[in-house]
């Protein structure tokens, strides 16, 4: 038994996961996030601010001492797109090291979509060839066709807080679009509610990272559809009208394309106030969640995907997988 940690640095949220690994694959020990916002206002300065820096410090510093205390054995910490594309990114990396004692890793799209898919694929270890992963961030939005074992999705989930090491788990092609709920919102859903103009605007940009993303990656022969990540567990929370928040209840659970082009209407069209008043809704991605739902819309709309299988397992659960194998 090894105790790792795994922290995923994005653009809108950084999240924690403690956990014990074998040979077998991961129990939870521990899974923290918070809303940072690192990534705030990149798009339009190319520069991380020192207000996002701060908040991304005094989150670092909790999940360090929660690490201490837990007793982790290894820690690897990986920043996404906003990281990425900052032209102050090492100024955050060294405030990271200060604070973390290990540096993070900017890691490239493609790295990105592969940890993506490891993550995902280790929850849903009968899913049906090929299957495709979209992972919708706050910066980005990464597309990831691969293998597993062939058998029955639906039958085929593992509990939440339960990850099983996928067998024989292939990325055969990936994409990382710079469109993400953070990222549209900011550079074209500016009212609230957002116009029609402004709405078609965010589509015209979608549609055209989507039209690049597919000459990367065949989309359209998934046999299966996944979607991973904050945007879509909150859709699928909306779309089964829970009272509450629930992990259990979100993951593995199947959501029609008429249920997501539902929701992203209602979402798109209410105000900050009736977002917030959602029950399953964290306060962090009030503001965004309207373009994180319409990023989902469109690339099923673009796939083909006639219903998306939402996991509470992602990138997280990838980078804390692969500390098993160093």
């Amino acid at each position: 038994m090894k105790r790792v940690a795994a922290i995923d640095c994005g653009t809108n949220s950084i999240r924690l996961l403690v956990a014990d690994g074998s040979p077998v694959g991961l129990s939870d020990v521990h899974r923290e996030m918070r809303i940072v916002r690192l990534g705030e206002g990149v798009d339009e300065t190319g520069r991380l601010s020192p207000a996002a820096i701060e908040r991304t410090r005094l989150a670092l510093v909790d999940y360090a001492e929660c690490i201490r205390s837990l007793g982790a054995a290894e820690v690897r910490m990986v920043a996404t797109s906003a990281s990425r594309d900052a032209a102050n990114a090492d100024e955050f990396r060294a405030v990271v090291q200060r604070v973390l004692g290990v540096e993070p890793e900017v890691i490239t799209g493609l790295a990105e979509a592969e940890l993506s898919f490891l993550g995902a694929v280790a929850s849903l270890p009968g899913a049906a060839d090929p299957l495709l992963v979209a992972d919708i961030g706050g910066g980005s939005t990464e597309l990831v066709l691969g293998s597993v074992r062939a058998t029955s999705l639906r039958s085929s989930i593992v509990p939440h807080s339960m990850l099983t090491q996928p067998v024989a788990a292939k990325v055969t092609a990936a994409h990382s679009m710079d469109v993400g709920c953070v990222r549209l919102t900011e550079r074209r859903l500016r009212d609230d509610p957002p116009t029609e103009a402004q709405v078609q605007a965010a589509l015209a940009d979608l549609q055209a990272a989507l039209q690049a993303a597919a000459a990367d990656v065949p989309v359209r022969q998934a046999a299966a559809f996944v979607g991973v990540a904050g945007t879509v567990t909150t859709i699928a929370a909306l779309a089964l009208d829970l009272p509450a928040y629930d992990s259990d209840a979100i993951h593995g659970s199947v959501i029609d394309y008429q249920q997501v082009a539902e929701v992203t209407d209602r979402l798109l069209g209410m105000r900050r106030t009736e977002r917030a008043a959602l029950p399953v809704m964290h306060p962090g991605r009030v503001d965004v969640i309207g373009g994180g739902a319409l990023v989902l819309r469109a690339v099923m709309e673009f796939v083909g995907a006639r219903e998306v299988v939402a996991s509470e397992h992602d990138i997280l659960d990838g980078i804390a997988l692969s500390l098993l194998t160093r």
